[in-house]
């Protein structure tokens, strides 16, 4: 299986393309500035159709690149507009551009879709705060359901993935795994993708979320 990851210079991405290359696969990343693979910038169009012109088959594509930009933030004071623009275009715009530009290499190959949400995107979980992120995976989790309702005709799975709450820059030192465990968990998610389980969102170790 050859597979093609967005955001690998570090954390979750950089762990999962290791996880993966350890498997045998062939695996390509990217980065904005350059320092993990072939530069992509999902925020940016122009970035975006460049990278998918690098490849004509891609057997799973995973959107993992995204920002959380207001953690900690206070409901009275915080949460700006530009947070909430900056924090879209890469979490929920930049996922979208990305999979329209690279779907005819998915399509060449038979492939699948996989994306990098959050278990705080889930309605039924809403814990409070964090309203810019919390809406983002929100966003991503209905695109993914979506996508793959218009995408099972052609017998393209996609699956949406909550990695854990994971010790990273994002997730803090306090957080509940390591990032080995998580992309351990998430390659086997990854694997085992197909039209039987296609729109699920999951946990890293495959247990369901609720939407």
């Amino acid at each position: 299986m050859d597979y093609v990851i967005t955001g690998t210079s570090r954390g979750i991405g950089k762990a999962l393309v290791t996880e993966l290359a350890g498997r045998g696969a062939s695996v390509t990343g990217s980065s904005r500035d350059g320092s993990a693979g072939p530069v992509l910038d999902v925020t940016d169009p122009a970035s975006v159709r460049a990278y998918a012109a690098g490849f004509d088959h891609v057997g799973c594509l995973v959107c993992n690149a995204g920002v959380y930009l207001d953690k900690g933030q206070d409901l009275d004071t915080g949460f700006a507009a530009d947070q909430w623009a900056q924090t879209f275009a890469a979490n929920v715009t930049g996922v979208f551009l990305t999979i329209q530009a690279m779907l005819p290499a998915v399509r060449a190959a038979g492939g699948k879709i996989a994306i990098i949400s959050s278990q705080m995107g889930s309605s039924e979980r809403a814990g409070g705060g964090s309203y810019v992120y919390r809406a983002s995976k929100a966003a991503a989790l209905n695109l993914g359901r979506n996508l793959a309702t218009d995408l099972r005709s052609e017998g393209i799975a996609v699956g949406i993935y909550h990695p854990g709450w994971v010790r990273t820059d994002m997730g803090s030192d306090a957080a509940d795994i390591g990032v080995e465990e998580s992309a351990a968990g998430l390659a086997d998610r990854l694997e085992h993708l197909s039209m039987a389980t296609t729109g699920c969102f999951e946990f890293y170790d495959g247990r369901p979320i609720p939407f």
